[in-house]
Formats: C-alpha cells, sequence, structure tokens
C-alpha cells in the first residue's frame, strides 16, 4: 500500500506532466509523446485519484479540459457551453463496463434496450461554430473547455462550413449493415469540400432554430497533407510533422489568406448551445445538421447491443488505412437525449460518451544511431536514427529514446532490430528489441555533455540526465537566450533563433544582460550583412521596451526548472517583486528550512519548485546572470487590485470538498479580500475553509489553533466584506 505523502508527490508529478503534453498538443501543435504514452500518464492519474480521493489536486487533469490560451496573436473568446473532453477505453473490457456502467445508472431493465451511435474519432482541431438564425457569427477554437480563440475569419475560407445554413431534403440512406465505408457500393463516399453527406432512405428537411452551436473537427486530408509538405519543402520551409499539426497550425493563423491557401475540411459530432434540438436523439440531431450542408462522418451508425458496437469498431479499424482522414479511435454516445441530460458530466467529459482507442500501429526497422541533443535546461536527450520505415502509412526515420532508464530498459546498441510504434501520429517509440540478445556490449550513455564537456549527472529521484555546464554549453546558451526573448517570456520582437545565433558567433552577446547593451554595439551590428539602420533601430527600440518588463515574464525567462509562466506570475504575487524573489531564493539556495516553509506554503506551489529555485541560484554562473540583468532591466513590482479589508495581508487556506465553488473561484474570493491563499497549514495561516473530507490539513489546524470554518462562514464573511 503506497503511503499518502509517495501518492501526492507522484500526482503533483503526474500533474505537471501531463499538463505540459496538454500545452505542447493542444496550444502549440506539437506533441512529444504518443497518444498511448499520455493515455497511460491520465489512466495513472486517474488510478492514484480512485485510491485517494483526499488527495485529489486543483490542477488534477481529471479536472481539465485542453490547454489554456496563453501567448496569441487572435482573440480570446469564452465559450457559452463548455466543450469537454472524452474519457476512453482501450479494450472490449473497458467498453462492455461503459455500456453496463449507463444501465446501473438508469437502473435499466436487462431487456430495455439502449441505442447508442457509434462514429469515427476524427484526429483533428475540436472547433465550435455559433449559428443565428441560420448565419455563421462565430467560430472558436476550444483551448481548455472554458476560453478558446476567435477564429471565425479563419473558418469563413474552408468550404466545408457553410456560411448559410440551408436546410433542404436530400436523398440517400447511409452506410449499411456489412458495408465498407470505401466501397463502390456504398452511397457515401468519405466526406470532401465538393460533396454533402446523405441522408436516410426518403426526403426529410429540418428547421434551423435560431441558435445553435455545430461542434466538430477540422482535419486535412492524407493526400492534402502530402501535397502541402512537398510544397513547403520545394519552398525551403518546415515541414508539418503530421495532418492534425498542419490543420492546427493552418487554422490558428493571424492571416486569414494563409488558412484560405491550405486544404482544411471539417466534419460535425455534436453540438453545444441550441435554442432547439431538432430531433429527440443523438442521431437524428446529427442527420438535421447533414441536412442543413455541414458534413457529418459517413461512418456514422445507430446500433442497439454491444456486439453490433464492436462489430462496427472492428470494421472502422480494418479499413482505417484506406479513410482519406486520420482517425484514432471509435466514439460512442448515448442515443437518447433526455439519457444523456440524466447522465450528466463528470469534471472534463459526458458520462455518456466514449472514446474506443485504435492499438497503436507497429512495424520493424534497424536502429542505425544513437544521437544526444542537449536541451534549453542542459537535458540529454536520447535519439534514434532508424533505417526508415513506413508505420501507419508515414515514413519514420527517428524516434526518442527519452532518456537513459529507457535505453537501459530497452537493451538497445546501434544495429539492433526493434519494433516501432506510431501512436497518434506524433514521434513514434521503440516498444521492443528484437536483437536484445546478441552477445554486444551495452550503449554507454555519456557521462560528459557532448557540446561543452561538463559533467552530466541526474539528480536524486530524476532519471533525466543533464549537463551542468549552464551559460557555458553552447547549446544551452541558444536555447536559454531563445527563450528568454519568447513570446512568452520577454517577448522582444526581432530577436528570432537565427538573428541570436548570428550575436553569439559575433561575440555581440554571451548572457542575457548583454541583449540590453546591444545599443552599445549599433555600429557593429549596421556593418554586418543584412542589416540597415531601420532594421538596428527597430531592435534597439524593441529592446529598450523591455526594461521595465512584466515581473512574472522576466522570472519566468531566466528558464528555471518547473517554473512556468503561471508559477512565476504566483511567487511575484507572493513575494511583490523580482528582487524579493530573488533574495528568497538566495536563503533557499543556502539551505534555509524557514525558506523552503515559505515557497512551499504557497498555493500550487511545491516542493519540486522549492528545490529547482534553489538549485538555479546555488550555481554562481547563474547568479551572475541575474544580478547582471538586475543591473540592465528594472522588473515593475507586482501591484495587487484586491480592496483593503480586515482580511488583507492574511493567509487563508482551503481544504476538502468544495461544494459551492470552485477551487480557482475560492482563491479568487481570497486574493478580492487582500488575502493570500496557501496550499498547506502551517503557523502562519490565519483561517482555514474546511469542506466535507478534510483530512491531514484540517488536523494540522487543529494542531496550531487555527481558526476553521466552512464554506456557509466564509460567504458570509465575503458578503460583510
Amino acid at each position: 500500500m503506497m503511503k499518502e505523502a509517495d501518492v501526492a508527490i507522484e500526482l503533483q508529478r503526474l500533474a505537471r506532466k501531463i499538463a505540459h503534453h496538454n500545452r505542447r498538443y493542444h496550444a502549440e501543435d506539437s506533441p512529444e509523446i504518443s497518444d498511448a504514452d499520455y493515455d497511460a500518464l491520465v489512466r495513472r492519474n486517474g488510478e492514484l485519484e480512485a485510491a485517494f480521493p483526499n488527495l485529489i489536486r486543483k490542477d488534477s487533469p481529471s479536472q481539465m479540459v485542453g490547454a489554456a490560451v496563453e501567448a496569441s496573436p487572435l482573440t480570446k473568446v469564452r465559450h457559452e457551453a463548455r466543450m469537454m473532453s472524452l474519457d476512453n477505453g482501450f479494450s472490449d473490457a473497458d467498453i462492455a463496463e461503459f455500456v453496463a456502467r449507463v444501465r446501473r445508472y438508469l437502473a435499466l431493465g436487462a431487456d430495455e434496450p439502449l441505442a447508442l451511435t457509434a462514429e469515427d474519432k476524427i484526429d483533428g482541431l475540436s472547433l465550435s461554430l455559433r449559428y443565428e438564425n441560420g448565419m455563421l457569427v462565430r467560430a472558436a477554437t476550444r483551448g481548455d473547455g472554458e476560453v478558446g480563440e476567435d477564429v471565425t475569419a479563419n473558418v469563413r475560407m474552408i468550404a466545408d462550413i457553410p456560411a448559410v445554413l440551408k436546410p433542404s431534403p436530400l436523398k440517400g440512406r447511409w452506410l449499411g449493415e456489412g458495408e465498407s465505408p470505401t466501397s463502390a457500393s456504398s452511397p457515401l463516399p468519405p466526406p470532401s469540400g465538393d460533396g454533402s453527406p446523405l441522408y436516410p432512405e426518403g426526403e426529410r428537411a429540418s428547421v434551423v432554430p435560431a441558435v445553435f452551436e455545430i461542434r466538430g473537427e477540422v482535419y486535412m486530408a492524407k493526400q492534402d497533407f502530402t501535397a502541402l509538405n512537398a510544397a513547403q519543402h520545394e519552398r525551403g520551409e518546415k515541414l508539418f510533422a503530421n495532418p492534425r499539426n498542419a490543420a492546427a497550425g493552418s487554422l490558428r493563423q493571424k492571416d486569414a489568406k494563409v488558412t484560405a491557401a491550405r486544404p482544411l475540411r471539417f466534419l460535425a459530432h455534436g453540438w453545444g448551445v441550441a435554442s432547439a434540438v431538432p430531433g429527440a436523439n443523438q442521431h437524428e440531431v446529427m442527420l438535421a445538421i447533414a441536412a442543413w450542408g455541414v458534413p457529418v462522418s459517413p461512418l456514422l451508425r445507430r446500433v442497439e447491443n454491444l456486439d453490433d458496437l464492436l462489430a462496427h469498431y472492428r470494421q472502422i479499424e480494418r479499413t482505417r488505412a484506406d479513410l482519406p482522414y486520420d482517425i484514432d479511435g471509435v466514439v460512442y454516445k448515448v442515443d437518447r437525449l433526455d439519457w444523456q441530460a440524466r447522465l450528466g458530466f463528470v469534471a472534463r467529459a459526458p458520462r455518456w460518451a466514449l472514446a474506443h482507442k485504435f492499438p497503436a500501429e507497429r512495424a520493424e526497422t534497424t536502429l542505425q544511431a544513437i544521437d544526444i541533443q542537449v536541451g534549453r535546461t542542459g537535458k540529454l536527450t536520447p535519439v534514434g536514427r532508424l533505417k526508415p520505415v513506413t508505420v501507419g502509412g508515414v515514413v519514420v526515420s527517428n524516434v526518442t529514446l527519452h532518456n537513459r532508464d529507457e535505453i537501459a530498459r530497452l537493451g538497445v546498441r546501434p544495429g539492433d532490430r526493434v519494433v516501432v510504434q506510431r501512436a497518434g501520429d506524433v514521434i513514434p517509440q521503440v516498444v521492443e528489441n528484437l536483437s536484445r540478445d546478441e552477445p554486444r556490449a551495452p550503449y554507454a550513455f555519456p557521462d560528459r555533455c557532448p557540446v561543452c564537456d561538463s559533467e552530466a549527472v541526474a539528480e536524486e529521484g530524476e532519471v533525466d540526465v543533464r549537463c551542468t555546464g549552464g551559460l557555458i554549453c553552447a547549446a544551452q546558451k541558444l536555447e536559454r537566450l531563445r527563450h528568454f526573448v519568447c513570446r512568452a517570456a520577454l517577448d522582444i520582437d526581432g530577436l528570432g533563433e537565427r538573428t541570436i545565433s548570428e550575436f553569439l558567433e559575433a561575440k555581440l552577446i554571451e548572457r542575457p544582460g548583454d541583449i540590453f547593451r546591444l545599443k552599445q554595439h549599433r555600429a557593429a551590428i549596421l556593418a554586418r550583412e543584412g542589416w540597415q539602420e531601420k532594421s538596428v533601430d527597430n531592435l534597439l527600440a524593441s529592446i529598450e521596451a523591455r526594461r521595465g518588463a512584466d515581473p512574472g515574464r522576466f522570472l519566468f525567462a531566466l528558464g528555471i526548472r518547473h517554473v512556468g509562466a503561471i508559477t512565476a506570475k504566483d511567487l511575484v504575487k507572493a513575494f511583490g517583486s523580482v528582487e524579493k524573489v530573488g533574495e528568497i531564493c538566495r536563503c533557499l539556495a543556502a539551505g534555509d528550512a524557514d525558506a523552503v516553509a515559505e515557497v512551499i506554503g504557497i498555493d500550487g506551489i511545491g516542493p519540486a519548485v522549492a528545490e529547482a529555485l534553489g538549485d538555479f541560484f546555488h550555481e554562481p554562473h547563474n547568479v551572475e546572470v541575474f544580478d547582471d540583468l538586475i543591473t540592465q532591466v528594472r522588473p515593475a513590482a507586482f501591484v495587487s487590485t484586491a480592496r483593503a479589508t480586515d482580511w488583507s495581508g492574511k493567509t487563508i487556506v482551503f481544504t476538502g470538498k468544495l461544494e459551492t465553488m470552485s477551487r480557482d473561484e475560492a482563491k479568487a474570493q481570497a486574493e478580492r479580500l487582500g488575502a493570500k491563499s496557501a496550499g498547506s497549514v502551517s503557523a502562519k495561516t490565519d483561517l482555514v475553509i474546511a469542506g466535507p473530507g478534510a483530512g491531514s490539513k484540517l488536523k494540522k489546524a487543529a494542531e496550531l489553533g487555527v481558526r476553521v470554518i466552512d464554506e456557509a462562514e466564509w460567504a458570509q464573511i465575503m458578503r460583510d466584506a
């Protein structure tokens, strides 16, 4: 039996790891791991939360959908009805349990039919289309489910998406029993921009409600993706990793003309806000959406038993490679809308729907070499160079080997015959070494950085090996400077990777503070090829504009491990200024226990962040960089917008299950009173608000004599303030 303390640490690690991969997939369109690996992380998180419900974190992946919209040139838009995610099933047993669970929840008799719909799960970008009186008025990406990006202008460039819904009677029928979705006899060819989905036997038209929000996926067909990458290659431009990334990158453009030049398509799979619903069940409403001229999957089927559900899954799986677009599973939904309403939702997904994921596609090839890449934080990442092999229709030549432990687990060496898995159309992984029993020496993972020859070590409890060279390491120097000036950090326009590389090579900059001394080298820059007075002056003006940088962005720009944009803001908010954060970090580096307690007492910040801050300021080179920067940049002090109350400056802790508000709202309420919301109870805690299931924090409050109240009393405090 795991101890609660160990579980809490693992849940913290999982929350951060999953949040990172959510951001890479949803916000940056650049996933690092396969769907299978991501799903394994989510399953592990769910298992731990089920066993220890009192340890569920406010930032738990089980409470989140997608990723927050942060730095983006597009306007943010709040969804009127939350765009949810889907829970996943991976085996027939998982699907059988889903059906049984629905029956139990609805208290259905053994003989009472339970109809469900089943359709292919498009691997695209989730999109919401709001129509008012049949006219398209807004299109938005999912974002984190609450807030997305307004892509209306871009969506108007997609031929599949009508500007006006026009109900018209259509003849035809859906895919019949046993028919292949790509067979010549099927009356429903795969969807395309120049055709309309056909209707069931007979004719029918449906009235368009005053307000109706259609939800679906923007995607790029395989053939169009191949042509796009060929054109990118011919122009010497960056290639897209897969069709989903190409679709997401094409849709989320500031210039709609770029979107118009890309072959994007759309398939509807559901709806959100609606003034009226044109049907009594899921299937009928989807047929109505099709009648309005919006493409719907030709593989949509309505089934009434588990056997037919799984048979349709296997039929789609068999023909998956022949479909014109990428899919990664089949989605099942309870058909009756009144039953959907009764089943409702959990934190991030509906109880009435499930995604049945496909197993990963595999192929054999030879591992020709193992290269070591050094990242921005000094992490040594092994990359396998493969003899090119086709996996799931994509030629694969590189594979991530993750870390030293993964190489040891697989026992891989150059020359080995390996099985490669491609799941979710991202960078593949090695799942089996067919040559591990051959009598050859194991691969020796380097203990020196391949770039700067500094010592490479793994921290206690960590699997990643990192270079200790910091800014003296050429690989880290470029990456750290790129991070320092990136949009989410100091956002210095004109300092891209090419310019930073040029200035590093010319010795014009060595560390971040040198960027703010570039005005001393104006003549030297102007003398370089490609630079004109206007471009030089524009760059220097952009740099000067960042001397009064936002304190949170400044702290994030330093590239400290575990200190993301949100954590950086929380630190500045807690201590008031970057200088104060620097002071507390020096105390952390010196091993000051009080400083550790003060930092981990900040809501949302744990031991890993405190350790990373201490490690960063323990390295003299990093302290020199920080002190040098402070002579050049004066980050503004944090200014609280909270009003003065009796609770100003107090420390408040929320624990247990909150029934009348979310954790984020509770924290926001405390901040509006000028109080600080902390994540743990200590002698500095002034008040604890405890809900049902409060455990160790409540006990700690009692031991320290801290005042404890319930939500009702807290609500009264808010009303009186």
